[in-house]
């Protein structure tokens, strides 16, 4: 909630957070059709969810549904790092946010797409 123009509600039974309220940015998969698991879901960069289920697959996994467009899942009925929680849902941010927002988590960033050359 803290990052910007995201809202929560809840979406096929789960807590959700969007942005702008229409663009999923994380699910919450509280034992979601059945599951074993308390967790949270969320879109990943391009390689990162098989790399982290092949480091720890106990902890992280492919999510139903969404999991072939690269989201993760992340138990969080296990030990819990709350700052890679943190890291984690700030990528996935970044990967879905409009580039306008994304500035605002880094206001000293250099915006290449406003790069002129003289």
């Amino acid at each position: 909630m803290g990052l910007p123009e995201v809202s929560e509600r809840l979406s096929h039974g789960e807590v959700t957070w969007f942005i702008r309220g229409k663009r999923v940015l994380a699910m919450m998969d509280d034992h979601h059709h059945g599951a074993d698991h308390f967790a949270l879901t969320c879109p990943a960069p391009p390689g990162v969810q098989q790399e982290l289920i092949d480091l720890e697959p106990d902890r992280f996994y492919r999510p139903a549904y969404v999991g072939p467009s690269g989201w993760i899942g992340v138990r969080l009925d296990r030990d819990v790092d709350w700052d890679e929680i943190k890291g984690i849902v700030e990528d996935a941010y970044r990967l879905k946010a409009p580039k306008q927002l994304v500035k605002r988590l880094d206001p000293g960033a250099l915006d290449h797409s406003e790069v002129r050359i003289a």
